[in-house]
């Protein structure tokens, strides 16, 4: 099993890889989140693992532009739980830091733990990348933030544990592959469409579900590229669209959007949360 990821050995995308195909699949590393799709499309990888939400930061936009440009599927989503590690080269003690490398996102979800030990974020390309990088390159007073997994792969000691400012860090990401997955007790739909330009056109289309009891799950527009001033919705509502109710209402779909895409119907993921019951 080999699965394509954005990123360096150590990202946080790899740790989604363990998580859910487990420790004997082999993580492909890509440049970008383009490169995941290319190398599942020739058959480099079997799958693809594709961030597309996060609970702080919000969606990924470009992950889903590709979705919409592509026609690989969605086969299963995988909700992992983020958790930021200072780390740095073995000896070195947290006293002697001054400052801390990480992409940019990972800076601001710790800003206040920076700010309290009063370290300089300095920003980089990738989470995992810093940690290699300072690994390979030690800088006195220097610490990455990153995965543990990165930390077991490029030998830095952990100083920190759960460092981000919020303690609900989760991540949502989307297998990708060019099948349909086998259909699932309990499933999720995903979607793309758009409207035609008249009043009332989005409340018509959003009401085939209501009226069918169909819980939406996420809606989100986005610019059409190709048409400035019109848009895209993407849709993920609870069901399968074989389901007599979800087919029912993609059928009315079909007839009142202007554009639709499905990105497939997969089996839905039980956030760490609902498993322990806080939900």
């Amino acid at each position: 099993m080999k699965v394509a990821f954005q990123g360096v050995p150590g990202a946080y995308s790899e740790e989604a890889i363990r998580q859910f195909f487990g420790p004997e699949a082999d993580g492909l590393p890509c440049q970008t989140l383009a490169h995941v799709f290319e190398a599942v499309e020739r058959g480099d990888a079997d799958h693809g693992m594709l961030p597309v939400e996060n609970a702080i930061a919000g969606s990924v936009t470009h992950a889903y532009e590709l979705l919409m440009d592509h026609d690989l599927r969605v086969q299963a989503e995988v909700i992992l739980r983020v958790r930021h590690m200072l780390m740095a080269p073995p000896g070195t003690k947290r006293s002697e830091l001054k400052r801390a490398r990480s992409h940019p996102q990972a800076l601001e979800q710790c800003r206040q733990y920076l700010l309290r030990h009063g370290l300089e974020p300095v920003p980089s390309f990738d989470t995992a990348g810093s940690a290699r990088d300072l690994a390979q390159h030690p800088e006195p007073g220097t610490a990455a933030i990153a995965s543990a997994l990165a930390a077991e792969l490029y030998g830095l000691e952990v100083l920190d544990r759960d460092i981000a400012d919020l303690p609900f860090n989760y991540t949502r990401f989307f297998v990708i592959g060019t099948e349909d997955p086998p259909r699932a007790q309990r499933s999720k739909t995903s979607l793309i469409f758009a409207v035609r330009h008249s009043p009332g056109a989005l409340y018509g289309c959003l009401g085939e579900f209501a009226a069918r009891h169909i819980n939406l799950t996420k809606i989100e527009s986005r610019p059409r590229r190709n048409q400035p001033w019109q848009y895209l919705f993407y849709l993920d509502f609870e069901g399968h669209w074989q389901d007599p109710p979800c087919e029912a209402a993609l059928l009315g779909l079909l007839r009142r959007a202007s554009f639709v895409k499905m990105l497939g119907s997969y089996p839905a993921a039980t956030t760490p949360l609902e498993e322990e019951g806080s939900l």
